[in-house]
């Protein structure tokens, strides 16, 4: 099934995966798969009636519900649960329905509103969504790979940005190196380039200092902000690198360029910041 997933959609489970790790719980339940879904497309969670589908309200109302365990290690397997499972097959035969050949972050909403009973269908119905009137959305729409609704063409640019900076702390390098594009390159704290072939095969070697638990960052600001183009800086405390041991602290530029249905990294490059 996983095949047919648009990357977004492959995203996803992938956070959803996150999540469950961070809330130590031993499976991916449906309130999982919604805040990843949330975290990954948030141009369609805008879609919500009424505006009232901020990741953080519906993450404060999942945490009043849950049990918070002792976090799980994101290389430890965490296996889907039934209603997940459901979801998922839910989302293919939405997909079928439109006729569509790929399943994107709409059919996985759908499947999840369809999984009556669970935790996330009720948050999602609670502020009035309704498979009836997202399947009618897409009818209107059936060429689009998800709904959009934000005009600011920068929105996409940086949730792509959020989601892979969240993922490296998973360090999943399938789906990490599918932010990249095909020309893309990385240049290390040394100078040294590497292309994308060369970026995945060092994947580890390259990203393992930001998936350590004390590794932090911040969006520093924005150098430019087209529908084409968007360069941001990315400031990283004690991510320590393999070069330079001594930098606890330094600056990723990452450039990012607008393709046919998301964005991608065309350009990241990390240089240490010396403190006075």
């Amino acid at each position: 099934m996983f095949e047919r997933f648009t990357e977004k959609a492959r995203r996803v489970v992938f956070f959803a995966r996150y999540e469950a790790s961070q809330y130590g719980s031993p499976y991916i339940e449906t309130e999982h798969l919604l805040l990843g879904f949330l975290r990954e497309d948030r141009a369609l969670a805008k879609w919500f009636p009424g505006g009232n589908s901020t990741e953080t309200g519906i993450r404060a109302e999942i945490e009043g519900q849950i049990t918070q365990r002792e976090r799980i290690s994101t290389s430890v397997e965490v296996p889907l649960t039934e209603e997940c499972k459901k979801a998922l097959n839910l989302a293919a035969e939405e997909s079928e329905r439109l006729a569509q050949r790929h399943i994107g972050t709409e059919h996985l909403l759908l499947g999840v509103l369809r999984v009556e009973g669970t935790l996330a269908a009720k948050l999602l119905r609670k502020r009035g969504l309704k498979p009836e009137a997202i399947r009618e959305q897409l009818a209107k729409a059936p060429d689009s790979v998800s709904l959009r609704v934000s005009a600011d063409p920068s929105v996409g640019a940086i949730a792509t940005l959020d989601s892979f900076l969240a993922g490296l702390k998973g360090l999943n390098s399938e789906v990490l190196i599918s932010f990249f594009a095909k020309n893309a390159e990385f240049i290390d704290a040394s100078g040294k380039r590497w292309n994308r072939e060369e970026i995945w095969k060092g994947f580890e070697t390259l990203f393992a200092p930001y998936a350590k638990k004390n590794a932090t960052y911040v969006v520093e600001g924005t150098l430019a902000e087209t529908g084409a183009l968007f360069i941001a800086n990315v400031l990283w405390k004690n991510a320590l690198l393999a070069s330079e041991q001594r930098a606890w602290m330094h600056r990723m530029s990452v450039v990012l360029l607008s393709g046919a249905d998301n964005w991608k990294i065309l350009l990241a490059q990390v240089t240490p910041v010396q403190l006075s």
